[in-house]
């Protein structure tokens, strides 16, 4: 079975908000599912409604995401702390780099969820080139 299947068919609704049901880690056509096969790894298909996860590619967006919400913070600890305690270098490595690795790792699983339902929802594609020919079609 593919996302493009009538969803009338199969008897489910798709979710109607991608940021909910990701960060549940749960199916975007039937809210039942589980995406995930351990901490990171998408399920090959929803063991309810069958869907199958191969339109799926967040490639390294929840990374992207995650390093960019959290290394705003991390740095303003960093320089906090390094102003107000004038803290030797081995502190922070004992510190910040640890508190950055554990916050990027917890957002990366409810971040890679939200990305996959939000494919399913908006139906993304892999991108395609179209030439325009010199009448103004999109055929070349």
């Amino acid at each position: 079975m593919t996302a493009e299947i009538e969803y009338s068919a199969v008897g489910y609704q798709p979710t109607d908000n991608p940021l909910r049901t990701g960060i549940a880690g749960r199916c975007p056509r039937c809210q039942t599912g589980h995406l995930f096969d351990g901490l990171l790894k998408l399920r090959p298909q929803c063991e309810i409604c069958e869907l199958d996860y191969g339109f799926a590619d967040p490639a390294d967006g929840p990374a992207f995401f995650a390093m960019t919400i959290v290394a705003v913070p991390a740095l303003a600890f960093a320089v906090w702390m390094q102003m107000s305690f004038d803290t030797p270098l081995w502190l922070h490595l004992f510190t910040t780099v640890p508190l950055t690795l554990a916050a990027s790792l917890a957002l990366l699983r409810p971040l890679k969820g939200w990305l996959v339902c939000s494919q399913f929802f908006f139906k993304a594609e892999e991108g395609q080139l179209v030439r325009r020919a010199a009448d103004g079609s999109g055929e070349a």
